[in-house]
């Protein structure tokens, strides 16, 4: 099935896309490429090949959750703009 200009101009104008004589030659061209793309992957043969969600296989990349000694809070503290009874002060965000 071909693209012709008229269906590129007919999808433009439902787009409401104001396209130009040679992007609509382009689009036409463009688009059957991708139909013959379409029609290539379409003639393989894919019965031995098992239906997947996942095409690359997943793993978890978390960390273990372990404990670890953290900076000293008066480190901390000392850095912040703004601190009391050992909390970091930070501005109100209300809307």
């Amino acid at each position: 099935m071909a693209i012709s200009r008229a269906d590129v101009r007919h999808v433009a104008r439902l787009a409401r896309l104001g396209l130009a004589d040679d992007e609509l030659d382009r689009l036409a061209a463009e688009l059957n490429h991708i139909l013959e793309a379409m029609d290539a992957l379409r003639r393989l043969d894919t019965s031995a090949i098992p239906p997947t969600a996942q095409v690359i296989p997943l793993r978890n990349v978390m960390r273990e959750d372990e404990s670890r000694p953290s900076w000293p809070r008066e480190d901390i503290l000392r850095n912040a703009p703004a601190s009391r009874d050992e909390q970091l002060l930070v501005p109100a965000v209300l809307e």
